[in-house]
């Protein structure tokens, strides 16, 4: 299945999805993804029910600003499939590198960006309401992703 860009009248379900994906402390809101959505360059994209990313393009650089997948949607490929395509819309937005931050705890998602070829080069102390540092790390976009 491929994602497909994300409207207004997802947020809401959106959101419903995002307080599924993380902890209480963690999850965003209507208005937070709102917020997001609204920034420039930002764009994002879904599989409904399933899973979404957010992520934004400025001055040829790329951030993911989230990624949630649902619990029971996990360990299928959702995540991988929408960081692609994330790579693919950043670079389609003029970026040549796309950074994230990742929980240095969560094993699963750093797994998943490294077999995506995601790189440390930064950590964040104490970044995330648990506590936890927050891994910078980055992947170098190239004409492959365009897909």
């Amino acid at each position: 299945m491929t994602p497909r860009p994300i409207h207004a009248v997802d947020v809401p379900a959106l959101a419903g999805l995002h307080t599924a994906a993380f902890p209480p402390e963690e999850s965003w809101g209507i208005g937070a993804i709102g917020t997001m959505l609204a920034m420039p360059g930002a764009f994002g994209l879904v599989l409904p029910e399933q899973g979404f990313i957010l992520a934004r393009v400025a001055a040829g650089e790329a951030e993911v600003l989230t990624l949630a997948v649902a619990p029971p949607a996990r360990r299928q490929g959702i995540g991988a499939g929408l960081v692609v395509a994330a790579m693919a819309g950043a670079l389609a937005r003029g970026a040549s590198v796309l950074f994230l931050e990742v929980s240095e705890d969560n094993l699963a998602a750093r797994a998943l960006y490294a077999a995506l070829g995601f790189e440390q080069v930064g950590r964040r102390r104490r970044y995330y309401a648990d506590g936890s540092d927050a891994l910078v790390l980055s992947r170098p976009l190239s004409a492959t992703e365009a897909g």
